[in-house]
């Protein structure tokens, strides 16, 4: 085998379970995430199922996001007997163990001093990157590799590695996308191609096809507000914890922030005026309101434009009229709340296929009701309810859906928010590869389902025949 050299152990099939190898040497070794496959991605048990491949001189696994298709296995990895560094950036050094708690808790174990040993054990691997700066993982006579985490875009403290190795005389540059973000993203900094990639390893999980324009998102969003005072309902999200709800929070408070400037009221059917500054925005998720806290603390990563509302005393993610649900117990008194009266509320519960979670309680005692509506903002995979539910915007007939075994009629109003997309579309991948100052020899495609990636890679090897570059594109089986 020469070397470097790749190998996959996911993001191949499908867009999830993404982690890669790149073999240094005989003996030596990087692995660049360790996600969990999810979805008709899954094979039956992947949550439990043991590593699969030999973790024998892996010297560091560098984490671009903390996305679970990204860090899932990392119980796995561990069980394997794996006690090395886990390198990321300094914001994913906060939410990677928020993340793997709540995803340990919900398929190992919530016997508190094991969920603590576990933490623990985690924390003291961590080892947190600043951005754009080289960091040395391998340092031998003959050998060196070292590594530097650029902003990807995704959601905060993603980000695209580049990984620089010295081979005797020979020097070369591999860069792993992780998953690049959608331009316009209201939070984050936007994403700047690398100068430099011999070999790409690039996802592809929109490869075919382009995102509508983000630019009348908030607009939507304001009128289905508007819609949800005037019928006195409540507007039901739901959403993932990481990465939507904050992007959502950013912009709700910028409409409430406009309207209190303008003092609007909104009109009732009953004649009544409706303030909306009386508009509970309701966050019904545990760990999204620790994301969110996180988010808070580091807003020093946001782009210039949310960094600057902070400045001017604002707190985009903390707002007067947000009210957070903790315990189950208070869950249950709003839901019921809200179902027995006629009091306007936004509510963002997670999940966000409303396979679970807070969201189908909400589901449950709402559906039924055409003074409420459920918004997507979400992909929904073919088969769980949101899907279902999404189905059913604009059907005519009776439309049910099943939640926790419980067959529910579909009578609220129901629409797709689109635009809040976290990964970048072709022209944004195509961009980035074409936007490296010295093309790559090589791009490797994953991270996406086979048409995209088909796609993706036709038009690649059209751009880059336009230019001087040999690049060839390979699709990974």
């Amino acid at each position: 085998m020469e070397y470097p050299s790749l190998s996959h152990h996911g993001g191949t099939r499908g867009v999830t379970g993404s982690c890669h190898q790149l073999h240094l040497g005989p003996s030596t070794s990087l692995l660049v995430d360790c996600g969990l496959e999810q979805g008709s991605d899954a094979p039956p048990g992947a949550e439990s199922a043991p590593l699969g491949f030999d973790i024998q001189g892996i010297q560091a696994l560098v984490i671009t996001h903390v996305h679970l298709d990204h860090v899932g296995r990392i119980p796995a990895l561990l069980a394997a007997g794996y006690c090395g560094p886990i390198l990321c950036s300094e914001p994913s050094a906060r939410l990677l163990p928020l993340v793997l708690e709540d995803a340990y808790k919900l398929s190992i174990s919530s016997e508190p001093a094991q969920v603590a040993r576990y933490l623990e054990f985690i924390r003291d691997l961590i080892v947190p990157l600043p951005f754009e700066q080289w960091h040395t993982v391998v340092e031998r006579p003959g050998l060196a590799c070292r590594i530097r985490l650029q902003r990807a875009g995704h959601l905060l403290g993603s980000a695209y590695v580049e990984c620089d190795m010295q081979h005797e005389q020979t020097n070369s540059r591999y860069v792993f996308s992780g998953d690049l973000g959608a331009s316009g993203n209201p939070l984050l900094r936007p994403v700047q191609p690398p100068e430099r990639a011999d070999v790409l390893v690039l996802e592809s999980t929109y490869g075919d096809r382009l995102h509508p324009q983000a630019d009348d998102r908030r607009q939507r969003l304001e009128d289905a507000i508007d819609r949800a005072l005037a019928d006195k309902g409540t507007l039901l999200i739901p959403a993932f914890s990481l990465g939507r709800t904050q992007e959502l929070l950013y912009e709700l408070e910028d409409i409430l922030h406009r309207k209190a400037l303008l003092n609007t009221t909104g009109p009732a059917p009953d004649g009544e005026s409706i303030d909306w500054s009386q508009l509970p925005i309701i966050l019904d998720s545990p760990l999204a309101q620790r994301i969110t806290s996180v988010y808070r603390e580091l807003h020093e990563y946001w782009n210039a434009e949310a960094r600057a509302r902070v400045a001017a005393g604002r707190d985009p993610l903390g707002f007067n009229q947000l009210i957070s649900v903790d315990t189950h117990a208070r869950h249950q008194q709003v839901v019921n709340y809200l179902k027995s009266t006629g009091r306007p509320a936004i509510v963002i519960a997670g999940n966000g296929m409303c396979s679970g979670g807070r969201i189908v309680n909400y589901l449950k005692a709402m559906l039924g009701d055409s003074r409420h509506e459920v918004m997507f903002v979400g992909y929904q995979a073919k088969g769980t309810p949101g899907a279902v539910i999404q189905a059913s915007e604009g059907a005519e007939g009776f439309v049910q859906v099943d939640l926790d075994g419980e067959a529910c009629e579909i009578r609220a109003k129901v629409m797709t928010l689109s635009g809040y997309s976290g990964h970048a579309d072709q022209a944004g991948l195509v961009g980035f590869a074409t936007g490296i100052q010295h093309a790559p020899t090589k791009i490797v495609l994953v991270h996406g389902e086979r048409a995209p990636k088909n796609m993706l890679a036709s038009v690649l090897k059209q751009a880059f025949a336009r230019g001087t570059s040999s690049t060839r594109i390979s699709v990974p089986e």
